[in-house]
């Protein structure tokens, strides 16, 4: 495993990103809402992601907020691992409910991860279903621009390359 962090809370210009508390991701994996959560969250995603969630983990899952409401989360199945090319590498994921979706949170949310990621010379691949359109155009506004082919699920396998000046 890659040791390098990443800050408990990241922050864009509408968003911020805080990494879920044991408390939050215990509400989430039960389905559970809270005040400040949107209505339509935790989804089934976000309740699939609580089941990985390891406490005070930086790379474990966080809330997609705007203003004082959860919309979403977003993070990562597990700290970056050496990919085989020797470059540490980490596989995202992200959702938001509905109603949230089509304003550019997904791409402004994981384009401030992104930042963090390449700050700590980590390269990030995401899986995507063939036909969630929005999600591709998503990864591809962030530059994930390598296909890598398709998962045993089927999904898309799309990686971001480091910029030159990442890690080196």
């Amino acid at each position: 495993m890659v040791r390098v962090s990443l800050p408990p809370t990241v922050a864009s210009e509408r968003l911020t990103l805080p990494v879920w508390t044991p408390e939050e991701a215990a509400d989430i994996r039960a389905g559970r809402g809270r005040q400040g959560w949107h209505r339509d969250y935790p989804r089934q995603d976000d309740r699939d992601a609580a089941t990985i969630y390891r406490p005070g983990d930086p790379w474990a899952p966080r809330h997609i907020v705007r203003g004082t409401t959860a919309l979403g989360s977003i993070g990562f199945f597990g700290p970056p691992e050496p990919a085989t090319d020797g470059v540490p590498e980490a596989e995202v994921g992200y959702g938001l409910v509905e109603e949230a979706r089509g304003w550019g949170f997904a791409t402004e949310a994981l384009t401030a991860l992104l930042a963090e990621t390449d700050a700590a010379g980590v390269r990030v691949r995401a899986s995507v279903e063939p036909t969630n359109k929005a999600s591709i155009r998503v990864l591809a506004k962030c530059g994930f621009t390598e296909l890598r082919g398709a998962s045993e699920d089927g999904e898309l396998v799309m990686a971001r390359p480091l910029p030159a000046a990442a890690g080196g």
